[in-house]
């Protein structure tokens, strides 16, 4: 079933997420159907279930290049549950990030350039992997917000902020957030 996504302004988006303690239910079955048929619906990158309104934490991320990011690399289809987030060195790179939850506005976010992700899968079985670059980006953008940080916060340079069709003028990417 596709969802309503929270848009920014709602006070939801900004609490700490609680940690899934039951592995294999129905009721986390039919969160992570929705959050990928919400995902798909609206061509995003990702999903995290407090966009969705349910405090978990639970997101969900991968596939290919898609008409929001036509120039991204393959990431592979992943339900993260309960993530732990650890950067592997400090070196950072910016990028351009859109947000399901921010429609309508781009902005220039540097995040850490790999990383290793650890955490669970929907039956419980462990997940622990590294990643770099737009993969690595996806994964932090969707973990921040089971803390309640979405992107603009970590803008630095507010000249590299703002309307999509603005910024990007002739992009296919301009119409769909």
């Amino acid at each position: 079933m596709i969802r309503e996504v929270l848009r920014m302004g709602d006070s939801r988006l900004l609490r700490r997420a609680q940690p899934v303690e039951v592995f294999g239910t129905p009721e986390l079955a039919a969160l992570i159907r929705d959050m990928r048929d919400t995902m798909a619906h609206l061509n995003g990158a990702g999903l995290a279930a407090p966009q969705i309104g349910v405090d978990l934490r639970v997101v969900i991320f991968g596939g290919g290049p898609s008409p929001r990011y036509p120039d991204a690399s393959a990431v592979p289809d992943t339900v993260l549950i309960n993530p732990l987030l650890t950067p592997l060195g400090e070196d950072e790179e910016g990028g351009w990030e859109g947000c399901l939850s921010v429609p309508g506005l781009r902005g220039w976010v540097p995040r850490w350039r790999s990383l290793q992700y650890s955490g669970f899968d929907e039956t419980g079985s462990p997940i622990d992997r590294r990643a770099e670059g737009f993969h690595a980006r996806v994964v932090q953008h969707e973990c921040d917000h089971l803390d309640g940080v979405l992107y603009p916060m970590r803008v630095r340079d507010f000249s590299r902020f703002g309307f999509t069709e603005v910024l990007f003028p002739d992009a296919s990417l301009a119409s769909d957030d």
